[in-house]
């Protein structure tokens, strides 16, 4: 009983923190006059939202996608585009990216899906790649250069000009995507998702449709995706091909798996936790003496990269699966 107390405190308590920490930090960045941790925190809020979508289908469903980054493109250059003809519009930038994404996911995802493994894993690389030379060969928008965004989406009285806005409106797709995640993967979809992860042979002879299924997470996560390419080019004010290369997919992976495959909240702290951690070595530094903070800054992947290997090894669940079930318990 004392064990399932724990379990059910830490489930609860964790995740509001990190709410509460997300939904605090620009008063907090205000009161010490340190903006720029206000930036650090749409930029976490950002790449947790992609992490997230990844998850759907990574953590939940055991695909591994190599090209996820292609829709971080599209909802970049969305944006980047339609501003560039003058269009500021948040909803018709909105509904532009997610048509355009989930025309792409659909065709792309109908094709990686016929292979498994390795090859899936593959095809979803070479489709991610072919995006990426595609922008770069748009030389009327920048090319390899990328485009300069002059008008950020407006969505009615909601200008992401502003970074107090543009952080809560973050905040909020991110809460709102949390939530319908949670719900997702406790509904007979997420069961039978989770159902084809641990054994596909059986869900096929049970005469589940499995391959619809995941075509719609495929898809699914592909659109969340696109939501925070579409919130990072309002925060960098530029769209760049760099935002679809392979390393950027790496990334994401590397997100999902430092917090947690198959939590819902993991993506968050993996996020929080990747980027608080790159500002500091290669902003601020460590304290190091003899020019260590110097060698660190320069070096700062290495250190990272460390990081990663003792998460896995030690903490196989990742660090907020890795809590959650020590306490007695499997957060879903």
């Amino acid at each position: 009983m004392a064990d399932h107390d724990n379990y059910t405190r830490t489930r609860w308590l964790a995740p509001a923190f990190v709410v509460a920490a997300l939904a605090l930090l620009p008063v907090a960045a205000h009161w010490t006059g340190q903006t720029y941790y206000q930036v650090i925190g749409t930029r976490i809020m950002v790449f947790a939202l992609a992490a997230a979508g990844l998850n759907l289908i990574l953590g939940f469903g055991a695909l591994v996608s190599m090209g996820h980054a292609l829709y971080l493109g599209v909802g970049a250059y969305s944006v980047a585009i339609l501003s560039h003809y003058g269009v500021s519009s948040g909803w018709i930038h909105l509904a532009t990216a997610l048509a355009i994404s989930t025309a792409c996911a659909f065709v792309i995802g109908a094709v990686c899906l016929r292979a498994t493994g390795v090859a899936f894993i593959m095809i979803t690389l070479a489709f991610a790649q072919m995006f990426y030379f595609l922008a770069i060969g748009l030389r009327a928008f920048g090319g390899d250069e990328g485009l300069q965004i002059s008008l950020r989406s407006r969505f009615g009285p909601l200008d992401l000009s502003d970074a107090t806005t543009l952080y809560y409106v973050a905040f909020a797709v991110l809460m709102l995507t949390l939530v319908a995640m949670h719900r997702l993967v406790h509904a007979r979809f997420g069961l039978l998702l989770r159902g084809v992860k641990n054994n596909e042979r059986r869900m096929r002879a049970l005469g589940f449709p499995v391959r619809r299924y995941q075509l719609v997470a495929y898809v699914l996560s592909a659109l969340v995706c696109t939501m925070a390419g579409l919130l990072l080019a309002n925060l960098t004010r530029f769209a760049s091909p760099s935002y679809m290369a392979w390393n950027v997919s790496g990334e994401l992976i590397v997100l999902v798996i430092l917090g947690g495959l198959g939590t819902v909240i993991g993506p968050v702290v993996g996020a929080g936790v990747w980027i608080v951690l790159e500002e500091t070595l290669t902003s601020f530094g460590l304290g190091l003496p003899n020019d260590g903070d110097a060698w660190m800054r320069e070096h700062w992947l290495g250190f990272l990269g460390l990081l990663i290997v003792w998460v896995a090894l030690s903490m196989r669940s990742g660090l907020y699966g890795s809590l959650v079930r020590r306490r007695g318990g499997t957060e879903r």
